[in-house]
């Protein structure tokens, strides 16, 4: 690597006087300069202490701001608190006066509940008194076999609840009214009626002859006639005396000898002490009919008239006023047994069971 060659060292000149020339001007203009930056310190402090001044106001303004926001905490705290008790009393208030509420509804009800029951409990009280009425009535027709009961309690219902005079009662005096109508037009047996009759017919049988009663037959069929008896005014006393020997003498020997005609020979042949158990029998049939018509068993009353009937006719005189008597006190019986059932009062005891129900 070469190097290059050293310029020749300058020769020293030596220093002229107008160096002090150059250092005036220098001087004169650094002056202005240190004025300047003294002016820009100047500012920049004044500016400092303008800035710290406002900074410091801001921080003082910041801490009133938050102070105050400190206190504003605290109030709005204690008047969250306050708020929240005041809420739960609140709450607790509305509580007591819910309860106080349903108390109130609950009274209030079983007031209204009181006041309707104390407005209908009168015609509550009439619709069980006449439906009571009514059933009792039916038993006691049951009972007698007669619709009487039956009116008489339907016509005193109608009564009182016309007296009444409740609109929603109405339905149920229509009711009575068509019952009334209805019970009046059935054909009722007679059961007090018939269980005479009946009774009537128990004693008559010990009475009644039989068709092979000779002596019987003889007395009732025996004796002169009405007008053939000749004027024993004017005879003599012998003479009289004859003649009724005559008569007597003839009666019995008329006695002695019957002709008739007899449809059933059993009933000749029946053998005396067998009347006892004929008349005996004759008498059960009777007393099962009164049973049967007491307990309504209606098939087997008639059935067993018609047994006494079939018996009256096949071993009784027929001739005899006592059989024809009794043989037309079977028929009656029989007829009236023969009636309907008894009528019940099904629309009016409906009509009380709807009105009951509508209370």
């Amino acid at each position: 690597m070469s190097s290059a060659p050293l310029p020749d060292p300058i020769p020293a000149t030596p220093v002229s006087p107008p160096a002090a020339s150059t250092a005036a001007p220098a001087a004169s203009l650094g002056r202005p300069m240190l004025i300047g930056v003294g002016v820009v310190a100047a500012l920049s402090l004044a500016t400092s202490v303008t800035l710290w001044q406002r900074l410091s106001s801001i921080q003082e303004q910041l801490a009133r701001q938050s102070a105050d926001a400190g206190s504003q905490s605290i109030e709005a705290r204690a008047m969250a608190r306050q708020a929240q008790e005041t809420a739960q009393d609140a709450v607790s208030r509305v509580g007591v006066m819910e309860a106080r509420l349903s108390e109130v509804s609950l009274q209030r009800s079983q007031l209204e509940e009181l006041m309707q029951s104390l407005s209908r409990s009168r015609d509550d009280t009439l619709v069980v008194d006449v439906e009571s009425a009514l059933r009792l009535a039916q038993q006691q027709a049951e009972l007698t076999g007669s619709a009487e009961p039956l009116l008489a309690a339907l016509r005193s219902a109608d009564q009182r609840i016309a007296r009444a005079a409740q609109p929603r009662l109405a339905p149920v005096q229509r009711a009575i009214g068509r019952d009334l109508e209805r019970i009046r037009g059935a054909s009722v047996t007679d059961v007090p009626g018939l269980l005479s009759r009946l009774d009537e017919l128990v004693r008559m049988v010990d009475e009644l002859p039989l068709q092979n009663a000779v002596a019987q037959a003889g007395a009732m069929h025996g004796g002169s006639l009405p007008g053939t008896a000749p004027d024993v005014a004017a005879d003599p006393w012998w003479r009289a005396t004859l003649r009724q020997a005559w008569f007597a003498v003839r009666d019995e020997a008329r006695g002695l000898v019957r002709v008739s005609r007899i449809d059933q020979p059993e009933a000749v042949l029946l053998a005396p002490d067998q009347a006892f158990f004929l008349r005996e029998n004759l008498k059960l049939k009777l007393v099962n009919a009164r049973l049967g018509v007491l307990a309504r068993q209606s098939n087997a009353a008639r059935s067993d008239l018609s047994g006494a009937a079939f018996a009256l006719q096949r071993y009784f005189d027929p001739v005899s006023r006592r059989t024809v008597t009794a043989g037309e006190l079977l028929k009656q019986a029989q007829m009236q047994l023969s009636g309907t059932a008894l009528p019940q009062p099904e629309e009016t005891l409906s009509a009380l069971a709807t009105a009951a129900a509508g209370r």
